[in-house]
């Protein structure tokens, strides 16, 4: 049945010939400005797919006539800051830390790319600002196992801790649990004694005797007779507020029977000399330096 076209008697305007309920459908067209702007658009698309990189296909895509990579163009940007970057890492790598820091705007690039290269590759084990986790050392606090001198950390972040570099930083302590070279009794009672001595949780009326024998026989070469540690072996300072695995009675037991030995990587293999000796300045700043 054909629709009936009419004038809508309000707007003067053709309808469609629709009908629902008694309301009447306007036939009332896009205007032609939209529509204008419409098939602009559909241009400006099809002229930006021809022109710049867009549809992929296989294993590559389509580069555009303009040949136009955001990619190239950030690594244009990278090359430009390498380069500038480069002349003040030249000097970093060539001077001494001394030379580095008598001059203010060298060092400042230097503790620059050292808080970044920190950020990226040491923050997420010894924390920010070096303030230390569970088992990584608090390079803000001052109690250094090897020794907190410039040359000290440059040396332990060049070669690690256990690492696979040959001259690596290494120390063991014995299993004098696991090996059965002291029987729980005497863990407890060396413990008991480092608590209470070293650690400054003394018991009124506790028998520490024991306990000092045994640290005596066993502990003495590494950690020292007050405790004081030994750098050139690793062995840390026991009698300190700042522990590595905890402040607990039961860390140290469980130290003493099955310790824990953490490795830090070689980043000399990973780091330009530059770069290294700027995370030695920037850690050697943070406040535990020596």
């Amino acid at each position: 049945m054909p629709t009936k076209v009419e004038k809508d008697a309000i707007s003067g305007q053709d309808t469609t010939g629709h009908e629902w309920d008694g309301l009447k459908e306007l036939n009332t067209p896009t205007p032609k400005w939209w529509l204008y702007m419409f098939y602009a658009c559909i241009a400006f698309a099809i002229g930006m797919f021809v022109l710049y990189p867009s549809i992929p296909y296989g294993t590559g895509y389509w580069h555009g006539l303009l040949g136009y990579s955001s990619r190239a163009n950030a690594d244009a940007d990278v090359a430009k800051i390498v380069a500038v970057r480069k002349g003040s890492m030249d000097r970093i790598a060539a001077l001494s830390f001394d030379q580095i820091k008598a001059d203010p705007a060298l060092l400042e690039v230097a503790l620059t790319s050292g808080r970044i290269t920190f950020a990226e590759d040491c923050q997420p084990c010894h924390g920010a600002g070096g303030g230390g986790n569970p088992g990584y050392p608090a390079l803000a606090a001052g109690a250094w196992l090897w020794g907190g001198t410039l040359g000290d950390i440059q040396q332990t972040v060049t070669h690690g801790i256990r690492s696979a570099d040959p001259d690596a930083r290494q120390s063991a302590m014995p299993h004098f649990g696991a090996d059965g070279i002291l029987k729980p009794a005497e863990i407890q009672a060396v413990a008991d004694y480092v608590w209470a001595t070293f650690y400054g949780h003394p018991t009124s009326g506790q028998d520490l005797s024991a306990g000092a024998k045994i640290f005596a026989d066993n502990c003495v070469a590494c950690h020292g007779d007050h405790g004081q540690g030994t750098r050139e072996m690793g062995a840390p300072r026991l009698a300190s507020h700042v522990h590595l695995y905890g402040n607990t009675e039961g860390t140290i037991v469980n130290q003493v029977a099955l310790p824990r030995q953490g490795v830090m990587p070689n980043w000399g293999a990973r780091l330009d000399p530059a770069t290294i000796k700027a995370v030695t300045l920037y850690v050697h700043s943070l406040g535990g330096g020596e």
